[in-house]
């Protein structure tokens, strides 16, 4: 088998480092040449900003105009505040030509400041001054009208001997065609990246758009002020933002401009991270070098999209390798397809996760920027976990040869049978309901058993009493106690039971209150205690009124995975949940450990842990011997569920020494590994209503700042859309096959099951911050009302869908459906609301299922007696 696990990882690796290969197979391009004509140059450092009055030294700018001085011929400047009015004569020393240019903003004192410098310049470098641009997009800004422009424009012409014009984008000069008689060139920026061109139609765009020009002004030179491609940044309808798309782009379009004798400016010399703040994150990476002065790409050989795949692969098959061979740990009885599903989970989650990091540090880092990436490490260190968790699981419960650890049945003389003590706890429940489950033990086919009824803190006779005396009835070997008060709830209740228990018992039972167990519980499953090491024998739980309700049905289909797949899976490594009813634990193993843990509200998951911690064996069968009554309505539902995963926490808290190996305890890898896998689903909910929030507000942002909140990198939005994918098709996969549910269970398992997650998270996070459960009312059912209960049963999950929901329709008001980043930004969204549209529908369903139960009881009730049997019988027959 170790031959065999070396070429699966062989044969995947590969399949792997070629698809790294194809996605970075070398581009030809034409060539760059030696110079090109001209540069938008920008002399900001990376720690510059000049909207902050933060400009760079004399020496910085010097410095870049040495590093472009055998690479172009000119250069176009944007302002001349500040320092930046030196640039025109250290060009000069360098034989650099200026297009320069003046900024014109809002500001009408700055203005005539810049126009006054600007024509001063010209003046005194008119050597190497070859052009003057007055104002950079100011129509197109909305800064100035194409009237007051032309004001500044006229003023400096009448001043200088050199060419003037504006610049703004080929639209504003076609459809303001009067500001031709005041220029003398046509200064047009060709950025086919905002207009969302695909790269591959980008040159042809911009020779079309030139032609367009050069119709609507004849006789006028048009050059090119602006035109590039951005090296990082959100794709934009067909445009993707990449090094490899931006060495493509202007590698041919200069081999196209030099063929038509364009004028053009390479936008822009060096990456400017200053320009995020007013164009988001795409305007700091314009360069055709980097910030640290480096070439981005590129100029002559072929053109790779990572140059670096082969380290990122090695490092992810390396990832891989290890993970792989984590996950097969004690894994011997797995299949050949198994062991291959878990490598192909393994390499695809490593080049993943690498490539998202990868993808991301491209960036240039600031602190929130190194912020939110260290929580977006840990995120996806997270989801990655939780993902093998998954598919160690989905493996283990479809691809193995033969169960390590089934329950075998064991012929016992009736004579060695040990003597077995069940203890039913008990509050408040309906006597009538109460009595079934005693007549059902006393039909147990066991030689040797007593029954301890434990009602605790009821408070009306009427309850209790009739219980008390059908016990009387039920002859000796039934024991009823009644006390009020009595602390510790259900845990308390089972200690007390254990107190009262016959010194000749040998086994504790545990059932609930509302389980009808089957004859031959006892017979078949005690005997497994024989084996001295045997201190926990569990039988799955079950219910008996699927058929009552739609709501109820779904609960089932919810119930029947855990118990049918986790349970299952956990038994092979001794790792099994204990829980509180249809147990039964070995009585000296169980006052050993001290009895029920009253400070836990989950005190029988608790007692399973105890005892794994002391060497002991658990078995597990999942053969149903016993089935009680689900939650009536998804509240009740709720509070379970919330009952079930804030003792998770408590028991993950107290127990931590034992789990993470701090403490001395006798707990196996396997079943460290189960307990804490098995919760990890539940801490990813509690992390994902976290992320629920951030993604509220971040949304918030796009709508209401959208210049400074761009949508998440479409690779970082991907990674909670491909687990969500991933969890639906394990669980379906699993619930057609090994549950053999049919496809409307599968989904009505799925619906209860994401109704659950906001519970689960709250459950979760508050396990974590407090002690004790908080309290948590079952409101009453107002009939006349029956809509409005159902919302506000499912109140919170009610908000959280309509933000979502306004989320999104905000962000497509305000932002539209322009790019692949805001797409798959509104689906991550509506896949946050999905969990929270399920709990709706599961109270709305839960509440009106009831409702139409009752009203079809009052009909019948309310008919002549033979009517009535014939209705129950209708009824009965639409339940089947």
């Amino acid at each position: 088998m170790k031959i065999f696990n070396i070429f699966i990882c062989i044969a995947v690796a590969v399949i792997f480092f070629s698809f790294w290969y194809l996605l970075n197979r070398p581009e030809i391009e034409p060539s760059w040449p030696s110079r090109i004509q001209g540069f938008s140059f920008s002399p900001m450092q990376e720690w510059n900003n000049p909207m902050e009055k933060n400009f760079p030294t004399e020496e910085e700018i010097e410095g870049d105009l040495k590093l472009l001085a055998n690479k172009t011929n000119a250069i176009r400047t944007y302002s001349v505040e500040a320092v930046q009015e030196k640039i025109p004569a250290l060009a000069r020393k360098y034989g650099l030509n200026v297009t320069l240019g003046a900024w014109l903003s809002k500001d009408l004192e700055a203005n005539d400041e810049q126009i006054q410098t600007v024509i001063r310049l010209v003046r005194e470098n008119n050597r190497n001054v070859i052009r003057v641009i007055v104002g950079n997009e100011a129509i197109y800004r909305n800064d100035l009208t194409v009237k007051e422009l032309m004001v500044y424009i006229d003023q400096v012409q009448a001043a200088v001997s050199v060419p003037v014009s504006t610049a703004e984008p080929w639209h504003i000069w076609f459809h303001n065609p009067e500001m031709g008689g005041h220029v003398d060139f046509i200064a047009t920026h060709m950025l086919p990246y905002w207009e969302g061109i695909e790269m591959n139609k980008a040159v042809d765009y911009v020779i079309e758009h030139m032609n367009l020009l050069k119709t609507t002004f004849p006789g006028k030179p048009v050059i090119i002020g602006e035109v590039g491609w951005p090296s990082n940044g959100r794709t934009r309808n067909k445009a993707e933002a990449s090094i490899a798309d931006q060495a493509a782009f202007l590698r041919r379009f200069i081999n196209k401009a030099e063929e038509l004798h364009y004028v053009y400016y390479v936008m822009e010399a060096f990456d400017q991270p200053w320009k995020r703040t007013n164009e988001g994150s795409v305007g700091a990476y314009w360069g055709v070098y980097d910030v640290a002065r480096q070439p981005k790409f590129p100029f002559t050989t072929p053109i790779v999209g990572i140059p670096q795949w082969r380290v990122l692969a090695g490092i992810s098959i390396v990832i891989a390798i290890l993970t792989f061979s984590l996950l097969l740990i004690d894994s011997i009885s797995l299949r050949p397809s198994g062991r291959g599903f878990l490598a192909s989970i393994a390499f695809l989650a490593a080049t993943g996760a690498v490539w998202v990091v990868y993808d991301y540090s491209q960036q240039y880092l600031t602190v929130s920027i190194i912020i939110v990436g260290c929580l977006m490490l840990l995120g996806i260190i997270g989801v990655v976990i939780v993902l093998l968790t998954e598919a160690h699981e989905w493996a283990e419960a479809i691809w193995t040869t033969a169960m390590r650890r089934p329950l075998t049945p064991v012929a016992v003389p009736e004579e060695m049978m040990p003597m077995v003590s069940i203890h039913v706890p008990a509050y408040n429940e309906p006597p009538d309901m109460l009595i079934e489950t005693l007549n059902a033990l006393s039909q147990l086919e066991y030689p040797s058993y007593e029954v301890i009824i434990m009602d605790n803190n009821t408070k009306d006779p009427a309850v209790w009493q009739p219980v008390e005396a059908h016990c009387k009835a039920l002859g000796p070997k039934f024991h009823f106690f009644h006390e009020d008060p009595l602390k510790g709830f259900k845990a308390g209740a089972l200690n007390y039971c254990l107190a009262r228990t016959s010194a000749e018992v040998e086994v504790v039972a545990v059932i609930d209150s509302d389980y009808q167990v089957t004859s031959d519980w006892l017979k078949d499953l005690v005997p497994q205690f024989l084996k001295p090491s045997v201190a926990v024998v569990q039988a799955p739980q079950d219910y008996r009124d699927e058929g009552e309700s739609l709501f109820k049905a779904m609960c089932y289909s919810e119930y029947r995975g855990f118990f049918y797949i986790g349970m299952v899976t956990r038994n092979e490594r001794n790792a099994i949940i204990q829980h509180g009813t249809m147990t039964m634990v070995r009585k000296s193993v169980l006052e050993e450990v001290g009895g029920w843990a009253e400070w836990c509200i989950t005190e029988d998951a608790e007692l399973g842990l105890k005892i794994f911690e002391k060497g002991y064996e658990a078995l597990y069968t999942s053969k149903s011997y016993g089935r009680g009554v689900m939650p009536d309505m998804f509240i009740d539902f709720k509070k379970q569920r919330y009952r079930w995963a804030y003792g998770a926490v408590q028991i993950m808290r107290h127990h931590a020494g034992a789990l993470f190996g701090k403490s001395r305890s006798r707990l196996t890898y396997g079943q460290r590994y189960h307990f804490l896998a098995g919760w990890l689903p539940w801490m990813a909910d509690s992390i994902n209503l976290i992320f629920a929030f951030a993604a509220l507000a971040w949304s918030i942002g796009m709508i209401c700042l959208p210049r400074k909140f761009d949508p998440p990198m479409v690779i970082l939005s991907a990674v909670p859309l491909a687990f969500f994918v991933f969890k639906l098709a394990k669980m379906f996969y699993l619930y057609r096959n090994r549950v053999k549910a049919t496809l409307t269970q599968t989904l009505a398992s799925a619906l209860a099951g994401l109704s659950l997650s906001h519970t689960i998270a709250k459950a979760i996070l508050f396990g974590f911050v407090t002690k004790n459960l908080p309290f948590f009312r079952t409101p009453k059912m107002v009939e006349g009302k029956v809509f409005w209960y159902a919302l506000q049963s499912s109140r919170e999950e009610g908000l959280m869908l309509t933000a979502f929901l306004l989320s999104v329709y905000g962000i497509v008001k305000v932002q539209g459906l322009q790019t692949a980043d805001i797409l798959v930004w509104n689906i991550v969204l509506l896949v946050q609301a999905i969990p929270y549209l399920a709990a709706v529908l599961m109270s709305v369903i839960s509440v009106f299922s009831r409702l139409s139960a009752k009203k079809l009881i009052t009909r019948i009730t309310a008919l002549p007696k033979p009517i009535q049997e014939i209705g129950s019988a209708t009824e009965k027959i639409s339940e089947s």
